[in-house]
């Protein structure tokens, strides 16, 4: 997957690395959106040619009117959003499309075979055509069993499955999903990851946004994080990571002395908090937080040998798409059960 991002200048914003040249399936070209006063994105330009993109930022940050962006629902008030080179706003960039939204519309007397197939021949297959899709996709989506009930006895799970079934139903080059995995089991939740994965292999492009970041982490090859409407961060987490150096990293440690651990790192230039919690048998865990991550920990990697500390555990807390979400909007840490100072 190849994505390229421009954002503002802020200390916050990340460019991705330089990727090969090639054809865009879809790009915005500084496009920015208002809605009367208020701005929904802010000259956001970003590119992707295939693969799995995450979308991630909090309430408000853009995400909504940038998939309605590129999926023609909306059009920008500057910039282009194209599909392939085509605007999206034009309808044979639509049909280049697969949309499974978050909020469900649907026909609810319809069973969830009838919904599909009505959205195939509305799509413009004959009848023949849009009953062998129908029944591929539903099969594809692991509906092929359910789909003779009505869609209003459905749980949230197998709506989700519908949705996803409508959107594949032409074999779209590039997949929009808006919380696909929201209300699925954990099961269904490997094998809908699974069916992305297997998209992705196959060539497709898929812009999936969701809050699910734990999730959405373990099944993306990249994250875009959105921030008061621009894109602040494109890359995968650990690049964002590492890119992220002047952030401080809380990092755990059990060990059976913590306080001399502590007396050891306290005049490194990496480690700007120490503080103590309750730890493994009854005694204390020390908590770092340091700049710098990379450095740190080969340091404190030749710290571990060189005094023969007894560590018996060592984990980083926040070196996740929760914790860079939280840094690159300014939110700081997560919240623990320590409070970090020095």
């Amino acid at each position: 997957m190849t994505v390229k991002t421009e954002t503002d200048a802020s200390p916050r914003a990340i460019m991705a690395p330089s990727m090969p040249a090639e054809s865009p399936i879809l790009c915005f070209d500084q496009v920015s959106k208002w809605y009367g006063p208020v701005i929904g994105v802010n000259q956001v330009t970003l590119e992707l040619r295939g693969g799995i993109t995450g979308l991630v930022g909090a309430n408000g940050a853009g995400k909504s009117t940038m998939l309605r962006l590129a999926t023609g629902q909306l059009r920008p008030d500057v910039g282009r959003v194209t599909v392939r080179g085509i605007d999206a706003w034009d309808w044979p960039a639509k049909r280049l499309i697969g949309y499974s939204p978050d909020h469900d519309v649907f026909y609810e007397e319809m069973s969830g075979f009838q919904f599909v197939e009505a959205m195939a021949r509305l799509f413009g297959y004959d009848r023949h055509e849009a009953r062998l899709r129908t029944e591929a996709v539903l099969e594809r989506v692991g509906m092929a069993g359910r789909s003779d009930r009505r869609l209003r006895g459905y749980s949230k799970g197998m709506r989700q499955r519908i949705k996803l079934a409508q959107a594949l139903l032409h074999d779209p080059e590039l997949l929009i999903l808006d919380e696909p995995l929201s209300g699925i089991d954990p099961v269904g939740r490997y094998e809908l990851v699974e069916l992305f994965r297997s998209l992705a292999q196959a060539g497709k492009c898929l812009l999936i946004s969701s809050h699910e970041l734990e999730e959405l982490e373990k099944l993306t090859d990249h994250v875009a994080i959105m921030a008061r409407g621009r894109i602040a961060a494109v890359g995968t987490v650990v690049q964002i990571r590492d890119l992220l150096d002047d952030q401080p990293i809380s990092v755990l440690v059990e060990t059976p002395d913590p306080r001399a651990v502590a007396s050891l790192l306290l005049p490194w230039p990496e480690v700007v908090g120490l503080d103590f919690g309750p730890g493994i048998d009854g005694g204390e865990s020390l908590l770092i937080r340091a700049r710098n991550p990379r450095p740190f920990f080969r340091r404190f990697g030749r710290l571990v040998i060189e005094e023969g500390l007894e560590i018996h555990r060592l984990e980083a807390l926040d070196d996740s798409t929760q914790a860079i979400l939280s840094y690159l909007l300014g939110g700081g840490t997560p919240a623990s059960s320590f409070s970090a100072r020095r």
